[in-house]
């Protein structure tokens, strides 16, 4: 048993080893020789880090985007977190209001102030709390989808699209013996 665990433990060193001796061209270029010189070309990948994207996106919503150079997506991201924040305060205001008219009609007897009974003012607090924590889910995911756009999106920036590639929707005449001639769209695509 210790024999197997000592072959294994030397194995994995040595492919880790191995590995590391490998590190001296980097991963993200390619390099030629020709003679006496040597050409290094570096990819289009290396300019936009996905990681790098993510992390911008992450600390400061919408500089991923920013990083990406999809400067019309920074507009979206802040517009959707105003409006996203606008519900928030909105729904938590008009929770705080109406809590607060409940407490004093069920406290002191009152009447309350906006006119409504104990069993609707029970309705809107309840309706204001759960809009509230439903805008405040979606703002998290806000959140969350930027990042992904973000990371995507730099991804994206490495895939070569074919030049020749088609997609078109034409009228399809089709003929069956059992039910005879059918009309339709088709979606063509040419590659």
């Amino acid at each position: 048993m210790r024999l197997i665990f000592f072959v294994c433990l030397t194995l994995n060193t040595l492919t880790v080893f191995g590995q590391d001796t490998l590190r001296t061209i980097p991963s993200d270029s390619l390099r030629l020789d020709r003679g006496k010189r040597v050409i290094t070309l570096e990819t289009y990948a290396d300019r936009f880090n996905p990681r790098k994207a993510l992390l911008y996106s992450a600390i400061l919503p919408g500089s991923g985007q920013f990083y990406n150079k999809k400067y019309w997506k920074v507009p979206l991201v802040y517009g959707g977190f105003a409006t996203g924040v606008f519900f928030i305060s909105f729904y938590q205001d008009r929770y705080v209001t109406y809590k607060g008219e409940l407490f004093g009609l069920l406290n002191d007897g009152s009447p309350a102030p906006s006119g409504f009974n104990e069993a609707q003012l029970r309705r809107i607090v309840d309706n204001s709390k759960r809009e509230r924590d439903f805008f405040t889910i979606v703002t998290g995911f806000w959140y969350i989808l930027q990042l992904v756009d973000a990371h995507v999106d730099a991804h994206l920036k490495e895939f070569d699209l074919n030049p020749q590639l088609q997609v078109r929707l034409e009228p399809m005449v089709e003929s069956n013996p059992l039910n005879g001639q059918s009309a339709g769209l088709a979606l063509k695509f040419k590659f």
